[in-house]
């Protein structure tokens, strides 16, 4: 379809510059971002001698920017939202969230994950990086939705390593070529699941593909105490040692990282997904962002899972790391609101290797959101990215548009989804487990 969106307000997340004018879309891509004042320069520039437009949408002063990156996330544990809270990590997963996983099959975690979408869609999220337990069910649910979403393989000592392997090669060659909605990367759960053979293997198939590779790392202080007893280094030194970073990739938490971890991150050119929500609600600690920053290493955002946040808000996750960083430096002016936002587009689309998602510019895709400035809450308008960090919310998410179709407009969903059934189907799910 194409659309023309006029009247607005538009942040590229090129600079902080507000524009104001109109974006074009063709398909599934930008085709015009400008002030729109000379349409006939534009057509002739676009070799186009004009568009029929299926609709035009008057903006009404309203923000378009790019769709944010929840740069990780288990959608599927919307199962376990509100059942296993108010414990400390390792009690959390081995008492309560290994136990009732071990239940779930591939169906279930269709429609759970099908919720978490819809979730996504009212935060203004048009991207998820997913570690979960049935790529193939989660794929076939993000493309049913119509959400992006990158996949990575969270392979454990839980598994027969072998067949994960084998498993893990299959969807790698799969799901980055079935659907343009989808890729998949190389990972594994975390050291203290995952056997040093296992984590030799995942580092040759690493090699094999010259690929990243993506693990939960660094998230408390007993797993680093843990891996330093156990192998006589930090989780990123012996990943580092075992060859699996030579291709690059990243970390999901990175609360507990020292100054070899963080020169490991910048040499491989390593990404850090913080998880303020989760860190928080876990007791993990606060990630030192701030010196992140510094050496120049790649910070996106995360939700985490709900059973461990338990929202899969973005506003959220970003007041809380500039929130949670400025506490931890006790300084005020620590991790600025637009490097905030920056992580949570520019900086997903870097850690989630979607180049086409960064910035609303031509030829970009089409991965857009609308923000409602006719709220309270969004005035007086005086610094747009700022009003964004530290006083947004979902309720400011008037449109979510993925791969050039709206999937969520004025509080409603795309008239294609059943959501009273997505919502039945979630309860009857975690009935027939309890």
């Amino acid at each position: 379809m194409n659309y023309r969106f006029y009247n607005a307000r538009i942040l590229t997340m090129q600079s902080t510059d507000i524009l104001t004018g109109e974006l074009w879309v063709q398909n599934d891509r930008i085709l015009y971002v400008g002030d729109g004042r000379d349409v006939d320069a534009v057509y002739q520039k676009l070799n186009l001698g004009s568009i029929i437009w299926d609709r035009e949408i008057d903006c009404e002063g309203n923000l378009l920017m790019p769709g944010f990156k929840n740069a990780h996330t288990h959608s599927g544990m919307t199962l376990l939202r509100s059942y296993a809270d108010d414990l400390p990590l390792h009690e959390w997963l081995t008492k309560q969230v290994f136990p009732i996983e071990a239940k779930m099959d591939g169906e279930m975690i269709y429609h759970l994950t099908k919720l978490a979408i819809l979730e996504y869609l009212t935060s203004g999220v048009t991207a998820i990086f997913d570690m979960y337990l049935t790529p193939e069910t989660t794929a076939r649910a993000c493309v049913d939705m119509g959400m992006r979403c990158v996949q990575v393989s969270g392979m454990s000592g839980q598994d027969h390593f072998e067949e994960s392997l084998k498993k893990t090669e299959e969807y790698y060659q799969r799901f980055n070529h079935d659907d343009p909605l989808l890729s998949y990367f190389i990972g594994f759960h975390a050291e203290y699941t995952c056997s040093r053979a296992l984590l030799e293997s995942v580092s040759a198939l690493a090699h094999k593909y010259q690929a990243p590779v993506y693990t939960h790392l660094a998230e408390t202080k007993a797993e680093v105490d843990g891996c330093i007893e156990r192998h006589g280094m930090s989780p990123a030194k012996l990943f580092d040692s075992l060859g699996i970073f030579d291709y690059g990739g990243g970390g999901y938490h990175c609360v507990w990282m020292n100054e070899e971890d963080m020169e490991i991150f910048r040499r491989r050119n390593l990404s850090v997904v913080t998880n303020p929500g989760s860190n928080t609600k876990l007791a993990s600690g606060i990630a030192p962002i701030s010196d992140y920053l510094a050496k120049g290493i790649n910070v996106a955002i995360g939700t985490d899972g709900p059973a461990s946040n338990n929202c899969l808000d973005m506003f959220r996750e970003m007041f809380l790391v500039t929130g949670l960083a400025k506490l931890r430096e006790q300084d005020a002016a620590a991790v600025d609101a637009w490097e905030v936002l920056k992580m949570a587009t520019v900086n997903g689309s870097v850690a989630m290797h979607l180049p086409d998602t960064d910035i609303l510019a031509e030829g970009k895709l089409a991965d857009i959101i609308m923000i409602d400035l006719h709220q309270p809450n969004m005035q007086p308008i005086n610094n747009i990215p700022k009003n964004l960090v530290y006083s947004g919310s979902k309720q400011n998410v008037k449109m979510t548009m993925i791969q050039g179709k709206i999937l969520y407009e004025n509080c409603r969903f795309a008239d294609t989804y059943d959501v009273d059934t997505i919502y039945r189907k979630a309860n009857e799910i975690i009935d027939s487990l309890r």
